[in-house]
């Protein structure tokens, strides 16, 4: 004969005490029971500032094959869980966008059940499987404070986004406000004269004083100087010799006019901004500007002076370009004496 033991009742109190508990415990988890997590999600915006109208992309995994008739997203500023109600984020409009690309699931439109908080993408119910889909959806107006803000993910077999969803899931994203960084290139032009300039540094440039010495019809006399230019003009720069050809008094070293080669014996006074090998002297422009000399004063062995040419010019910014400008005085046998001296003034200008 086999006995039973009868519980008491307080053992019997303790069994359904601890039933309630366990379908306590049990209520929630069933609670998504019909739907999967979307995985791999992601938003990309094309400008994420307050305010702004622009480009959201939207990339997630779907996981249930099925039927898929509209996939929905909707902005929150509260919370990125389904159960939770949804609060519109201030400012923020998606009223008003467009589909302009997709892939993995495609023929979806914007429905017009959208509205400022929820794009809904419809289309004819279709099979759809499991993977990567990617949509992007353009005139979408951020919110208008800076913080926090949420997109839920669903999908569903109806075409409006109605019924219970197939996958669900959110996601976080941030607004900021523009970073704005001012600063001004002013114009500048950079120019400087000297017998000596190194190494395209205007702070090397040093002397300003020629002695040619005892000028005789029999030798031809020759010196140089050098000037320094650059410049962030648009239309760069032009540079200009004034002055007059060498003087004593009422007597006057004549100046070549017209390009004339040297002529010893003759009395004649000019420049170039070439190398030159009859006199030996000058040097050819150099730097890594682009920069050049005009054409009256760009001949080899040729040289001219006309009070107020033009001698050198770019015609747009312009980075250091070095020239050098030879000096050329040859006097006849009949070139009255006397002390004569040429003062010269090289004058820059750059057009903005």
């Amino acid at each position: 004969m086999r006995f039973t033991k009868t519980p008491s009742i307080r053992q019997a109190l303790i069994a359904v005490i601890l039933a309630s508990l366990l379908v306590v415990g049990v209520g929630p988890l069933l609670f998504h029971s019909s739907a999967a997590q979307l995985p791999n999600r992601s938003i990309t915006l094309s400008e994420p500032v307050v305010s702004v109208t622009t480009t959201y992309r939207f990339k997630f995994d779907i996981l249930t094959p099925g039927a898929l008739g509209s996939i929905r997203f909707q902005f929150c500023d509260n919370s990125p869980l389904e159960p939770d109600p949804c609060n519109p984020p201030s400012g923020m409009n998606v009223s008003s966008t467009g589909l302009v690309n997709e892939s993995g699931e495609t023929g979806f439109s914007v429905s017009g059940l959208s509205d400022a908080n929820n794009i809904i993408l419809t289309r004819a119910p279709a099979a759809s499987s499991a993977g990567s889909v990617s949509y992007t959806i353009s005139g979408i107006t951020n919110p208008d404070t800076v913080g926090t803000y949420f997109a839920r993910f669903e999908t569903f077999a109806t075409t409006d986004a109605t019924g219970p969803n197939t996958d669900f899931g959110g996601i976080a994203f941030v607004m900021n406000t523009n970073v704005n960084i001012n600063s001004t290139v002013p114009p500048y032009l950079l120019f400087c004269s000297g017998i000596t300039i190194s190494a395209y540094d205007c702070s090397t440039a040093s002397g300003n004083y020629i002695d040619l010495g005892t000028l005789s019809s029999g030798s031809t006399k020759s010196a140089q100087t050098r000037f320094l230019v650059a410049t962030n003009a648009a239309l760069g720069y032009n540079v200009t010799i004034n002055g007059t050809t060498m003087t004593s008094g009422t007597d006057t070293i004549p100046a070549i006019v017209t390009q004339d080669v040297s002529r010893p014996g003759t009395s004649q006074f000019g420049i170039n901004l070439v190398n030159n090998s009859s006199p030996n002297v000058g040097i050819n422009p150099s730097g890594p500007g682009s920069g050049s000399v005009n054409n009256n004063y760009n001949d080899t062995d040729r040289f001219r002076f006309v009070n107020g040419d033009q001698i050198a010019r770019a015609t747009s910014a312009d980075e250091y370009k070095l020239y050098t400008v030879s000096y050329l005085v040859n006097v006849s046998n009949i070139q009255a004496p006397g002390t004569y001296v040429s003062t010269l003034t090289y004058i820059c200008t750059a057009t903005f």
